[in-house]
């Protein structure tokens, strides 16, 4: 009765193998096969005569023990070898000595230490397969956006349980400053990295990092989903503010009016999940001096001195646009920094603090309007800042004629000179 009930629960624990998930058919087999050929192994000695049959659709596996027929009373290892009148009386009366007999092992009649051995052997199997396939899952979603109902909030990380009730931490240092848990909240975040120390694997999950507000771009702008905006640049303070260059693939696509929305919908969405973290989306463009000045907004810059060896930037602003561009503690500055890869130093425009400058907006009159955007697109908005620079330069950066050049110094020193 023992052996029946015995038999039962092993029956029991294929059932609850074959019901994990992201494991597939073949692993399945492969590792119940181990688990008896393990266990056989230490029984016998080795399992090489044995053949392990797992059927797991049905919950059982056959097993069979293959001997070589021997002469009565010859019979020198029991688990190899069998005597001919055995064989014969063992459903094999054709038999002869020397051919190999099978015969069918009922594994529940090796008694309750071998099924629990088994048992034991399966669980650990198990357990491994489990850990693995919580790692690869994990590993292979690094970056991804997640969502987790907090389980146990603790002094240094939070707990997170996702639907499938795999565990999600999320450390302190990986918490929006403002953010504030409670029993059952969802939270969403990112998979920052999945650490797998001793096969055990940890899935660290973020809401500080700069692929957090790239998701949740993702999420809420459709045309960043389907390709066509991209994210080129993001600079984030978690909590504070953020800076976001977006560039787009389809002309007739305004890139920050996508993303903000009207009347501000969708980036609203994404403010109130950053908890109030202000954020400042900006056109990409491969011009350095002009990123870096729309990074600076919303200060309005009269130069920009590059060293792009170094990657280092000279700025020049009027006495009261220095504050702007810096930002309260130093923010703005610090983004602008971050989101374009240029340290940036700034200068007050001495010349400007004795002598009004002029934007060259104001030269509309005198000159074409798309030599006052190449101009301004190379990062030079006022008539001072141009006079500054070298007429090489801007024929060069600018892309323009020479006469056109000389054209557009001579109008801007003749507005001095008067």
């Amino acid at each position: 009765m023992a052996k029946r009930e015995e038999a039962v629960n092993m029956t029991e624990q294929f059932a609850e193998f074959k019901e994990l998930k992201d494991i597939d058919k073949g692993t399945l087999i492969s590792v119940l096969e181990e688990s008896f050929r393990s266990v056989l192994s230490k029984m016998f000695g080795n399992d090489d005569n044995f053949d392990v049959i797992v059927n797991p659709d049905k919950g059982d596996c056959e097993i069979y023990q293959n001997l070589e027929v021997v002469e009565d009373g010859e019979v020198e290892n029991p688990n190899k070898q069998i005597s001919l009148s055995d064989a014969r009386a063992d459903d094999d009366p054709d038999c002869e000595v020397g051919e190999e007999h099978t015969r069918k092992i009922d594994f529940a009649k090796f008694g309750r230490r071998a099924i629990l051995n088994l048992r034991q052997t399966l669980a650990s199997k198990i357990l491994d397969l489990q850990k693995d396939a919580i790692y690869n899952k994990f590993k292979a979603i690094e970056g991804q956006l997640v969502a987790g109902e907090v389980y146990q909030v603790w002094k240094r990380e939070v707990l997170l349980l996702d639907e499938d009730k795999n565990e999600l931490l999320l450390p302190k240092e990986e918490q929006i400053p403002t953010d504030i848990y409670r029993k059952g909240d969802i939270v969403r975040a990112v998979i920052e990295r999945v650490d797998n120390t001793n096969n055990n694997p940890k899935v660290i999950v973020s809401r500080t990092s700069q692929d957090f507000l790239r998701r949740l771009f993702e999420q809420e702008v459709p045309e960043i989903h389907d390709g066509l905006i991209v994210i080129r640049a993001v600079a984030r303070i978690p909590g504070e503010r953020a800076k976001i260059a977006v560039e787009s693939y389809d002309d007739r696509i305004d890139p920050v009016g996508a993303c903000v929305g009207v009347k501000g919908a969708r980036i609203h969405g994404i403010v109130r999940e950053l908890r109030n973290e202000n954020i400042d989306v900006i056109n990409y463009t491969n011009n350095p001096q002009l990123l870096i000045q729309r990074a600076l907004s919303p200060a309005k810059i009269s130069s920009i001195r590059l060293d792009n060896e170094n990657m280092h930037a000279e700025v020049f602003l009027r006495p009261e646009e220095v504050s702007l561009a810096i930002g309260k503690g130093g923010l703005n500055i610090k983004l602008a920094s971050i989101l374009t890869g240029y340290s940036i130093d700034v200068y007050r425009d001495v010349e400007t603090e004795t002598e009004e400058d002029i934007y060259l907006d104001e030269f509309k009159d005198e000159i074409d309007e798309w030599i006052i955007e190449a101009v301004k697109n190379i990062g030079l908005d006022t008539a001072k800042s141009v006079l500054r620079t070298p007429r090489e330069q801007i024929i060069d950066k600018a892309d323009l004629e020479e006469d056109t050049v000389d054209n557009l110094l001579a109008v801007l020193r003749a507005e001095f000179e008067d």
